[in-house]
């Protein structure tokens, strides 16, 4: 990462390492994304779709699309990830058909033709993009018209407990930042969504410290990956000071975690226009092809 770039800029290679080095350990811990991932899905349950093509972007381990490839038999799925090795679980842990693709590649440079995707589905993976606007562009280029964005990502209560009490202890960006709901939706409307809907919800987990999150977050792949996280290891004395911030401010029966939830959808208008600045796809090659079911 250039050492003149932005604070909260996403390091892509730290965020490829992290979760490239947890595929196997995610789903025994990701117990508040897949509860999110359930909510997100029970929100189609109003809205008629019939897609041919469904992109399933950030998919991780592939859960998620097992479910959509349940709800929509006669769609094709691309389950489109960063991270090879969380392709690499989803292939070995579900029955892959021939409806169902895996792609490794970058949610920012998305390398699909326009007009080529019906549905757009994304639990959790947005909050890892450096530049919202740039994927936003990129999913609504993918789109055809008519087509639907339905995803959930981060707001920036998350996590504020320990954002806090790394505060208190130096200048240095611990924690991962979080977009405002708000600013998620100008960049919708700024890609050229039309009138996207958005709900948070707050979740709040309680650890036995504060070392235990940050096992948790780790264990997640949800490491700092800011440009302005500190290069060096954090000495004890640092680690031991924001502990006793933490306790001293939010410790009373255990030490609380909060998540902020945001939910949101959009349409594509019947009407598309096309945008002369939105970014062509990339072209990251497929690095897994479909396999069939034995």
């Amino acid at each position: 990462m250039n050492a003149s770039a932005a604070p909260h800029q996403r390091d892509k290679t730290g965020i490829r390492r992290n979760f490239d080095g947890v595929a196997d350990s995610y789903d025994r811990v990701a117990v508040l994304q897949q509860e999110i991932g359930e909510r997100l899905l029970e929100r189609l349950e109003p809205m008629r779709l019939q897609p041919a093509l469904i992109l399933d972007l950030g998919s991780g381990t592939g859960r998620l699309c097992a479910r959509l490839s349940g709800l929509y038999r006669a769609a094709r799925i691309v389950q489109l990830d960063l991270a090879a090795n969380m392709l690499i679980k989803s292939r070995d842990n579900n029955r892959l058909t021939e409806r169902q693709h895996l792609l490794c590649a970058d949610a920012e440079n998305l390398p699909l033709a326009a007009n080529s995707v019906d549905f757009a589905f994304s639990n959790l993976m947005f909050q890892w993009v450096s530049d919202l606007d740039k994927a936003f562009a990129g999913v609504y280029r993918a789109l055809e018209p008519g087509g639907l964005l339905l995803f959930s990502t981060f707001g920036p209560d998350s996590l504020m407990e320990l954002r806090n009490s790394w505060a208190g202890v130096d200048d240095y960006v611990h924690v991962n930042t979080f977009t405002d709901m708000h600013d998620v939706g100008d960049a919708l409307v700024r890609a050229g969504f039309a009138e996207p809907v958005l709900e948070t919800e707050t979740f709040t987990l309680v650890y036995d410290d504060g070392l235990a999150l940050m096992r948790e977050l780790k264990l997640l792949g949800a490491g700092n990956v800011n440009a302005g996280r500190r290069r060096s290891v954090t000495g004890k004395g640092k680690l031991q000071a924001m502990l006793a911030e933490y306790r001293s401010r939010y410790g009373q029966d255990g030490m609380p975690a909060t998540f902020e939830a945001v939910y949101g959808h959009a349409w594509v208008p019947e009407t598309k226009q096309e945008r002369a600045d939105t970014p062509a796809p990339g072209t990251y090659p497929l690095t897994f092809r479909a396999h069939t079911a034995t």
